[in-house]
């Protein structure tokens, strides 16, 4: 930052820099007239003097260009004094619009300005801010999602990841001696940890699509052999793998789905689920099990633009998704998109400066442009949907009567399937219904066709969705969006 003062600063002349008398004001480059002009020195340069300097019709040019240099630069202390924060006013205008230099040409000729020395200091004024702002949201988002417990330093893999809603979780399934559970969403093994603690005489069969999760949970099935049984594939084989390992139908009394990444997925950069750290753009969970499998990378650089704007609307609701899937059309016809940083900085680029943080979470902080481009990626290659809908399915089958089922999803779209599932409702039934004509569809004309409806397949343990209390999501941010949903089989 310039530390000159505004004493220091010799006077500027009267009317040799100005062709208009609307475009120049002499008592506000004289500090010592300020007062006297009837003007405030903590009226910010901005509002007094840059208006007045800019003509109209190059206003309307430079509007772009001052809002983006607007806010760049901000003084490094709040304690600074009027004279202090004038100064700096005049050289941020003076830097971001070219007129500006006129003004104080008789500075440069007389050499007390270098116009180059000091465009050099602003830039890397600029640099060091932005590269600051961007590192000290980066260690405050690191230190708030990697808050630990005090019993975590002990467990190396309890490090990367939280379990999520575990108190909930239990008091939902309430696991009793004896008892056969599936975690069909193993992960770090947070929440079968937590059951073991509980009661420690039940039998845990851990399912993962993810070869690293499957390592941890055969791990764990060390330290408890009886108790766990590790399982390796997708929702779409757990009936398979179930039946291989002789669980009959009809025999479980609980099942947890913890839908959505894992810590331990997000914060690998090899994986490419996230843009925070660069890496390859991969984003398949079930690493490299299947090699015909297509890449996130694969999908960015081979489908077309209207493609791709079906998948953010439809995974990512996304309500820029044309304009986004054009800026990939653009970028990759120059150069493969095989890189996560590279695609958020794509996404990125074909927005404003000011919109690339615009958007807020629930816990108000600022996000990216680019995740719900990443969430959609992520949900079309590992195909979540349809593999939740199948692991429903088969939660349902093989879970007996009275056994409990406990969802936590992370998502509206995840949210939307378990809630349908549960309460009923097809699949293929259109959204946007009115009440009438739900209960047209529903009972239809006939008054007998209301003893032909199907019966209900579970009842709600909790009326409402669960959410994490205030504490869990300050101790981690990364559960603010959970949502639980339990119910019974009938």
């Amino acid at each position: 930052m310039v530390t000159m003062r505004m004493s220091r600063l010799p006077a500027a002349p009267h009317r040799v820099l100005c062709k208009s008398p609307c475009v120049y004001r002499r008592a506000l480059l004289q500090p010592g007239n300020q007062r006297r002009a009837g003007l405030s020195c903590r009226r910010t340069w901005a509002r007094s003097v840059r208006p007045c300097l800019v003509p109209p019709s190059l206003r309307r040019q430079k509007v772009q260009a001052r809002r983006h240099h607007r806010g760049r630069l901000r003084p490094q202390s709040k304690a600074a004094d009027s004279a202090d924060l004038l100064t700096y006013r005049m050289l941020r205008c003076l830097y971001s619009c070219r007129p500006y230099k006129k003004c104080f040409s008789h500075w440069l000729e007389s050499g007390i300005l270098n116009l180059d020395d000091w465009q050099k200091k602003v830039h890397t004024t600029a640099g060091r801010c932005n590269e600051y702002k961007t590192q000290e949201q980066a260690v405050q988002t690191e230190a708030q999602e990697l808050h630990t417990s005090p019993n975590r330093d002990s467990d190396p893999v309890a490090q990367l990841h939280i379990p999520v809603m575990v108190d909930e979780v239990i008091r939902c399934l309430a696991p009793q001696k004896g008892q056969v559970l599936l975690d069909m969403t193993f992960g770090s093994g947070g929440h079968t940890r937590a059951l073991l603690q509980k009661e420690a005489d039940i039998t845990v069969y851990a399912l993962d699509r993810d070869p690293a999760a499957h390592e941890t949970a055969q791990q764990l099935s060390l330290q408890y052999p009886t108790q766990i049984r590790a399982l390796l594939g997708p929702f779409s084989q757990a009936e398979a793998l179930l039946l291989k390992a002789g669980v009959q139908p009809g025999t479980l009394d609980g099942v947890l789905l913890d839908l959505g990444c894992s810590s331990m997925q997000l914060d690998t950069p090899e994986r490419g689920f996230s843009f925070r750290k660069d890496g390859p753009l991969d984003m398949r969970m079930d690493g490299g099990r299947y090699p015909d499998m297509p890449t996130a990378a694969d999908v960015v650089n081979a489908l077309d633009q209207q493609a791709l704007t079906s998948i953010l609307r439809r995974y990512g609701e996304e309500k820029h998704a044309k304009k986004i899937a054009l800026a990939i059309g653009q970028a990759r016809a120059t150069y493969p998109i095989t890189r996560t940083q590279q695609l958020a900085s794509i996404v990125a680029g074909a927005f404003p400066p000011s919109a690339i943080y615009a958007r807020k979470d629930l816990l108000q902080r600022s996000t990216h442009i680019a995740t719900k481009t990443f969430q959609a990626l992520r949900i079309f290659v590992n195909n979540e949907l349809n593999e939740l809908y199948t692991g429903l399915q088969t939660a349902q089958k093989f879970l007996r009567p009275g056994g409990r089922l406990v969802a936590i999803s992370f998502h509206s779209l995840e949210d939307r399937i378990v809630k349908r599932f549960l309460l009923g409702i097809s699949m293929t039934e259109r959204f946007n219904l009115s009440v009438r004509q739900k209960i047209v569809e529903t009972w239809g004309s006939d008054p007998e066709s209301k003893e032909e409806k199907s019966p209900l397949m579970w009842e709600m343990i909790h009326k409402k969705v669960l959410t994490p209390n205030h504490q869990e999501v300050q101790e981690n941010p990364r559960g603010r969006s959970a949502k639980l949903r339990a119910a019974l089989k009938l």
